[in-house]
């Protein structure tokens, strides 16, 4: 089993600050399955506005680092050194509880299917070990220009 460092992930997937949600992954099977971990912190500049005096993780960025999870998994495969993973669909989300600064999110995503270019995932995202979000992830690879 693979761990990386935030500086690992930023040679497998373009993502910069601020929109990098990793801050490293515990577990990685290449194209199969990656476990990361997203501490969050206070001065994250989405919380000025979501929501002042109540600062809320908004769950399109949860989503969005389980997706960000499984683009490591998924690039990790030499086949797909380089590329891109980008979202094709997203189902079944649900949001079972706050993420707010101070939590740190275990993201697991798991390769389900995958055709061609074309995969799809099963990603939840966890504080403690409780339930904060799941859903199934649609994603297709593709070639970064250059």
């Amino acid at each position: 089993m693979t761990t990386l460092s935030q500086e690992q992930i930023k040679q497998i997937i373009p993502h910069r600050d601020p929109f990098l949600f990793l801050d490293e992954i515990t577990e990685l099977v290449p194209g199969a399955r990656a476990v990361a971990l997203k501490h969050v912190r206070a001065g994250e500049p989405h919380f000025q506005g979501h929501f002042p005096g109540q600062p809320i993780m908004p769950g399109v960025l949860i989503v969005e680092a389980l997706a960000q999870a499984g683009a490591v998994a998924a690039l990790s495969l030499p086949e797909n050194k380089g590329k891109l993973v980008l979202f094709a669909g997203i189902d079944g989300a649900r949001f079972k509880r706050p993420v707010v600064p101070g939590d740190t999110l275990r993201l697991e995503v798991e390769m389900t299917k995958m055709r061609g270019r074309v995969g799809k995932a099963e990603a939840r995202a966890f504080v403690g070990g409780e339930l904060a979000c799941r859903a199934e992830l649609t994603f297709a690879i593709a070639e970064r220009e250059a």
